[in-house]
């Protein structure tokens, strides 16, 4: 018999979420890249077209592991402490509950993080100083584009995996659980992706454009305004083909890392049976 421990609980989820984050990010920042430089007001040629696709990469590799893990330490303490509360067939509400408030928390640290990048993407470094204000701009609009987004791929990741499971009638393998992350990815970023836009002008924008016009909503519907449909679902492709190739990366990286950690720390916390 496995004695469970929070402490264990949260060291793997701190690994596997650190681990999970980093190695994605890295890997696939040239496609992050092409998204932006689609999305941004100068255009994609102005913004640097196909070349320089890893400026911006120092802050993602330095901020990455924190996020993520700090992501996934909120997210697994939150199922941890009420899925023994709360009736199974309401489970859904805890995943739903449970990613909203983690991309609150990790928004603390993605966010300066994501404004660095997406300038040095756009080639916008060194024009502009970055103080407190200017890291955070952009909080809410990150946190209202994540959230949507979460709330569709993690109760999408969960159910995928819970029917997977109960089909095949075993617990699933890593690869199986990143199958299931990568098409609840995919779906969720293209039905996100004006958000996404908007979220990177606002990043992107001059320290002079007043707070009135850095609002999502206002974003949205000047952009809408000036080139429609499209505007608004500018660099889908990128988008979508990034978070899905990155969730399976990412929730195979996150399984198999909490299968080695599971396995780790069983061996030392392994009581005999009476």
């Amino acid at each position: 018999m496995t004695v469970p421990n929070s402490k264990n609980s949260f060291l793997t989820s701190l690994v596997s979420g650190g681990a999970a984050g980093t190695f994605v990010d890295v890997a696939l920042f040239p496609l992050d890249t092409l998204k932006t430089r689609l999305q941004s007001q100068r255009g994609f040629l102005q913004s640097g077209g196909f070349t320089g696709l890893y400026h911006g990469i120092k802050p993602v590799i330095l901020g990455s592991a924190p996020t993520a893990a700090l992501f996934f330490v909120t997210y697994d303490s939150v199922k941890i402490f009420l899925k023994p509360k709360v009736d199974e067939r309401h489970h859904f509400l805890i995943y739903m509950g449970g990613a909203t408030f983690s991309e609150m928390v990790a928004c603390l640290i993605r966010v300066p993080v994501e404004v660095v990048k997406q300038r040095n993407q756009a080639l916008l470094y060194g024009k502009e100083r970055l103080g407190i204000k200017l890291l955070y701009r952009g909080y809410w609009s990150t946190v209202l584009r994540d959230t949507p987004f979460s709330l569709l791929q993690f109760p999408l990741w969960e159910y995928f995996k819970h029917s997977w499971s109960h089909k095949v009638d075993r617990e699933l393998k890593p690869w199986e659980g990143a199958v299931c992350g990568a098409v609840a990815g995919g779906i969720s970023a293209a039905v996100t992706t004006p958000l996404d836009v908007a979220k990177t002008r606002i990043m992107l924008s001059s320290v002079t454009v007043g707070s009135s016009e850095l609002k999502i909503f206002f974003v949205l519907r000047a952009l809408y305004r000036e080139k429609g449909v499209q505007g608004l679902f500018a660099g889908i492709s990128p988008r979508v083909v990034w978070i899905t190739a990155g969730g399976f990366i990412f929730f195979g990286i996150y399984e198999e890392t909490k299968v080695i950690m599971g396995k780790l720390f069983s061996t030392k916390t392994r009581v005999p049976n009476l």
